[in-house]
């Protein structure tokens, strides 16, 4: 890659409400494929994030972040860049997730409202042993807050236990407005159900075969999933849980999509993400 400085790199444009990144960018094997070779580690970020369009943000799952950590993100990215943030671990791996409360406030409470606008969904991800209860997981879903403090807040969940490919966790989501993290070319369930004013997708599928991660074929089917999720439709070829709403009900519905490549062989993931955003 040539050995550009990030100011000098353009901006990819924001595609209407399509937004693609990766997770993280802290990672050593991206210097010199992704980073220029000779980009201080401090500008990585801020590098990423004017050829990318939003991230993941991986760390806030194992632990809280510092405010000073939310605010140094927020200066170094562009006013119209999006985090997505993996929530903490703590709430979502317990048995009882109605006394995940305290934990959630923790959370929100920590800095996380100081990234303003660049504030995209929260990610509750989890563990692949976790089964579907119905009571249980309304109980978690009334924990998270709508808004804080005049901020909105959008809530994605990830499952990864075939007991939740049910009408009933379909239902669920839908009544709560959260996504339901449509799981791309993994070994984890595929829900594509459209359960929000939004879609949260995380593709898994990167080979080191492939120069950008994925066959050209590959990634223009996942382009133009993306295109058809963002009009409110879901791709013929994804597996869905529940029958859709009825199309009164979703006239016009078109949405933000938060599409991230994550997994697979990850140094080809910038790469992949990077061929998508240009197809769109």
């Amino acid at each position: 890659m040539p050995k550009e400085s990030a100011a000098k790199i353009a901006k990819p444009a924001k595609t209407s409400n399509i937004r693609i990144g990766i997770g993280g960018w802290t990672y050593a094997p991206w210097r010199g494929t992704f980073y220029p070779s000779d980009l201080t580690q401090s500008r990585e970020l801020e590098y990423a994030s004017k050829n990318l369009t939003s991230i993941e943000i991986n760390g806030t799952f194992y632990g809280l972040q510092k405010p000073a950590s939310y605010e140094k993100w927020y200066q170094e990215t562009p006013d119209d860049f999006v985090f997505s943030l993996k929530a903490p671990r703590y709430a979502t791996n317990r048995k009882v997730l109605a006394d995940a409360g305290e934990t959630i406030e923790r959370f929100f409470g920590s800095g996380v409202l100081l990234l303003k606008q660049k504030l995209g969904p929260v990610n509750w991800q989890f563990a692949p042993t976790k089964k579907f209860d119905k009571e249980d997981f309304e109980a978690f879903l009334k924990l998270l807050p709508a808004s804080i403090e005049g901020q909105k807040l959008r809530h994605a969940i990830e499952v990864r236990n075939d007991t939740f490919k049910t009408p009933d966790f379909i239902a669920l989501a839908r009544k709560y407005k959260v996504a339901v993290v449509l799981a791309g070319d993994s070994e984890y369930p595929q829900i594509a159900d459209i359960t929000a004013p939004f879609v949260y997708a995380r593709i898994m599928g990167t080979t080191d075969k492939q120069a950008k991660g994925y066959s050209s074929k590959a990634l223009d089917t996942w382009a133009e999933r993306a295109r058809q999720l963002a009009a409110g439709t879901t791709p013929d070829d994804l597996e869905t849980s529940a029958e859709a709403p009825a199309k009164s009900a979703t006239r016009a519905a078109a949405r933000d999509v938060y599409l991230y490549v994550i997994s697979g062989f990850k140094e080809r993931n910038p790469a992949a993400a990077m061929a998508l955003i240009k197809r769109l």
